[in-house]
């Protein structure tokens, strides 16, 4: 009988801290989509501020929205989106694109120019985590 009422003591405890995990908020959500846009990359976004050719996909993405919010600078097809209008997101484009998609051939296209990229923002509320990029040629 002792050994029935040590176990079932047990057994209650742990079905206790059980609920009590159960009911602790999740800690890591997964990244929801939070922004996207269609842009068209011209030889102004080839280039920095500078004038020094860009060499990196993220570069080009990143110069192609500075243009776009920043100087006003714009291809038809080139869309408003909801993220890179900040100084800081657009800081952030190297690490969301390493942390995303975009495959070789894609990434070539993008910064040879004359392309056509939809972009995927994912993250968390404002915060960006990574984009996936889709290149026409």
């Amino acid at each position: 009988m002792q050994f029935l009422k040590n176990n079932l003591k047990s057994i209650t405890l742990s079905a206790i801290a059980a609920i009590g995990l159960l009911s602790l908020p999740v800690a890591a959500q997964a990244d929801e989509l939070i922004g996207a846009y269609v842009a068209y990359i011209g030889k102004q976004d080839l280039h920095n501020s500078k004038g020094a050719r860009l060499r990196e996909p993220w570069q080009v993405l990143r110069q192609d929205r500075a243009n776009f919010h920043r100087y006003g600078i714009s291809q038809p097809g080139d869309e408003w989106d909801p993220f890179f209008g900040s100084i800081d997101n657009r800081a952030a484009m190297e690490q969301m694109v390493m942390n995303g998609t975009i495959n070789a051939r894609a990434a070539q296209n993008l910064v040879d120019g004359g392309a056509t990229v939809f972009v995927r923002i994912y993250g968390r509320g404002s915060l960006g985590t990574s984009v996936q990029v889709t290149v026409s040629k």
